[in-house]
């Protein structure tokens, strides 16, 4: 007994029929904008004043970016959406670089864009994280980590725990 084949969140030949559409969409509004076919030369020029990206393109974008966050080297960071957001950006601004004469698999070409917008994002975020906590060892960690007694009303345990864990760390 065969077993029928599992179908994929985005559908690659149906993605690749999209681009393709968008594409002639495109080349036709540079047409119209400029009374004639584009040109090697004009390969950025064509993209100037290029119609909106279709809802679907821009759903398979946010499919493909969320279903990469959730592989287990991007699951943990708190700042996925953030990810996913700059895979999405990186998507919609190097559409124009898919070329379908070329390749016939869109959904890895935009799976590559959208893992190097994460790798981006957590280095980005790995620099941000440098910052604050040389910051917070030059202005010293009391001043940063001040205590009102009468706030915390008995839990100054916590806080002595967690200014200790800082403090381990940074030896």
């Amino acid at each position: 007994m065969s077993r029928k084949k599992s179908e994929h969140y985005v559908n690659n030949k149906e993605l690749l029929e999209a681009l393709i559409v968008y594409r002639s969409k495109v080349e036709k509004s540079f047409l119209e904008l400029n009374g004639r076919e584009p040109t090697r030369e004009d390969r950025a020029k064509r993209w100037e004043g290029k119609p909106p990206i279709p809802n679907y393109l821009g759903d398979c974008f946010l499919k493909i970016a969320t279903h990469l966050s959730y592989k287990p080297n991007f699951v943990n960071y708190m700042f996925r959406d953030d990810m996913i957001s700059d895979g999405i950006e990186n998507c919609v601004q190097y559409i124009h670089n898919f070329d379908p004469e070329k390749s016939k698999n869109p959904f890895a070409y935009f799976t590559q864009i959208i893992h190097y917008a994460f790798l981006r994002r957590i280095q980005k975020e790995k620099k941000q994280l440098e910052i604050k906590t040389k910051i917070i060892e030059k202005t010293g960690y009391d001043e940063v980590m001040m205590v009102d007694d009468s706030l915390l009303s008995g839990s100054s345990s916590d806080y002595n725990s967690i200014k200790d864990a800082i403090t381990y760390k940074n030896r």
